[in-house]
């Protein structure tokens, strides 16, 4: 699993891009990149090379939309389709947008 970041300070924006298994032991990292004090406009992950998520993950993504507030866009964006599954039957496009 890794996480990298990369802030585009002109947009205001945080591109996050996750890969291999998203779970609990991604917990410290994830949360790094947008609890460190900076409020950025809008968060973008990239889950194009994200082969597996669990519950705990739900749970992260669920506790940063609580951590940025909710006037603040989380777009989600290329999730390989069974990722995307899970996301929907979860009902997470009502709180994220996906790309």
């Amino acid at each position: 699993m890794g996480i990298e970041f990369k802030e585009a300070s002109d947009t205001k924006e945080l591109h996050v891009s996750i890969s291999g298994t998203f779970d609990f032991n991604s917990v410290q990292d994830f949360r790094q990149t947008y609890d460190g004090g900076k409020t950025f406009k809008k968060y973008i992950l990239d889950m194009s090379r994200v082969d597996h998520i669990d519950s705990s993950a739900l749970g992260m993504l669920l506790n940063m939309k609580k951590t940025v507030g909710e006037g603040v866009d989380i777009h989600i964006r290329n999730c390989k389709p069974g990722i995307k599954k899970i996301f929907m039957i979860s009902r997470f496009d009502k709180k994220f947008l996906f790309d």
